[in-house]
């Protein structure tokens, strides 16, 4: 236990660390910089295995950029820019940029068209909560949008990944959850991480909102779990985790008896008021009461489908032909493989028996993305928030010795600047 002593530094002759009576107390270069409190140090292993390996990452996936060069050609909407860097904020980048800059002008314009897209594409099909936080930073410190995204995307990274420490720790132990935040890093999809887009942002909420259920912060879980339905609209299915949690949580007479009915009635009504009240939002500025769902399904190709789109690629794919919309053979063919492993990764989850929350949380995640028609090639990056699927893998490897994980992870890190990032970014759109 530390005390009043632990904060003096003597010279043994009791002079040079010790104030003099009437003098003010210096302050001893021991305690300089200052100590980290006691409950921050655990998550200083898993921050500091996901910092390192997302910047060599990063850097892979500057070097393949530079000496490719393709990026400078194209528009910088689309992928293009005069520099690296610029690819980061660029497709739907480039869409939260303009909302935190000019903020929304709702409507619904019909296009002259009979194919794909009958609806122009409008901002209000990105949520306000990320491209309201980059103007914030913008405001506040001075920054240019494009350098608050990054930095709202990197500092929300760092949350999530001690958000997936949190998680897997309490139920595989430290290592794993060090290990956990590691393979968030080198997930495929993860080169969005650190760009300007959203999910850094959502995942750190989704995983502090589980956290918040499985330690019984409901009042906790419920305002996550509001926020995040002002960021994306996956967030339906960890509010709809959150309160089936909170259900099963009062149907149990000895859980109720526990915990109380308050707080868990208050998760459940609390938790859908964000998305709910968004979709309204834009139903009533636009005149149309189904307009955010009409938009995603004429302006950008993006509805639920009950898996049709996703099985007309798998049986493309398996044949070697690419008759399918948003074809992009590389992304593809990586997605592919993340799908065809998901079946052993849910059986090796569960047999983790983690908690309900995160049962429905990572189930829900999985048939939202497969039963949704949309780009396949962004399989990797939609199911990125699926972070309970790392549990099994990290507790796994959690009983590797250092040198092998350390070949592991340099590795990954190594090769995830071609995966996660070029193939997301220059094979196809993110």
């Amino acid at each position: 236990m530390e005390t009043a002593a632990d904060d003096t530094v003597t010279d043994g002759s009791g002079g040079a660390g010790t104030a003099r009576s009437g003098e003010p107390r210096e302050r001893p270069w021991a305690t300089w910089p200052p100590r980290l409190p006691e409950a921050a140090r655990p998550y200083l292993p898993p921050l500091l295995l996901y910092g390192v390996t997302k910047l060599v990452g990063l850097g892979v996936f500057a070097t393949l950029l530079t000496y490719a060069g393709d990026f400078r050609e194209k528009n910088p909407r689309f992928g293009g820019g005069a520099h690296w860097w610029d690819v980061l904020a660029t497709w739907d980048g480039w869409w939260y940029l303009q909302v935190a800059e000019d903020g929304y002008h709702p409507s619904l314009v019909r296009l002259d068209s009979d194919g794909l897209f009958t609806v122009q594409q409008n901002s209000v099909a990105f949520f306000p909560l990320y491209p309201a936080l980059i103007r914030m930073v913008s405001e506040s410190t001075g920054l240019g949008l494009y350098g608050s995204g990054i930095l709202v995307s990197v500092v929300s990274s760092f949350v999530a990944a001690a958000g997936i420490y949190a998680v897997i720790s309490l139920l595989a132990g430290a290592r794993a959850g060090t290990i956990a935040a590691g393979l968030f890093a080198v997930a495929p999809g993860a080169g969005v991480e650190w760009a300007v887009y959203s999910e850094s942002l959502f995942v750190a909420i989704a995983a502090w909102a589980c956290y918040a259920v499985m330690t019984r912060r409901w009042v906790a879980a419920g305002l996550l779990a509001f926020t995040a339905g002002l960021n994306r609209p996956t967030s339906a299915v960890l509010i709809g985790a959150v309160g089936l949690a909170a259900l099963v949580t009062l149907a149990r007479p000895e859980s109720r008896r526990e915990h109380g009915i308050r707080g868990p009635v208050y998760a459940m009504l609390v938790a859908p008021i964000g998305l709910l009240g968004y979709i309204a939002w834009v139903g009533w500025s636009t005149g149309e009461a189904t307009a955010y769902f009409t938009l995603q399904r004429e302006g950008w190709a993006h509805f639920f489908d009950y898996g049709a789109y996703t099985l007309d690629v798998l049986r493309n794919l398996t044949v070697g032909k690419g008759d399918y919309h948003f074809a992009f053979s590389t992304p593809d063919l990586l997605s592919l493989q993340l799908v065809l492993a998901l079946p052993f990764l849910i059986a090796l989850m569960l047999r983790k028996r983690p908690p309900l929350v995160l049962v429905a949380y990572t189930l829900a995640s999985i048939i939202t993305v497969l039963g949704t028609q949309q780009m396949f090639g962004n399989t990797m990056r939609y199911l990125l928030p699926a972070f309970p699927l790392l549990l099994a893998p990290a507790a796994a490897l959690s009983r590797l010795k250092l040198p092998s994980l350390a070949v592991f992870f340099t590795t990954a890190a190594l090769a995830s600047g071609w995966y996660a990032h070029y193939v997301i970014f220059e094979l196809g759109v993110p």
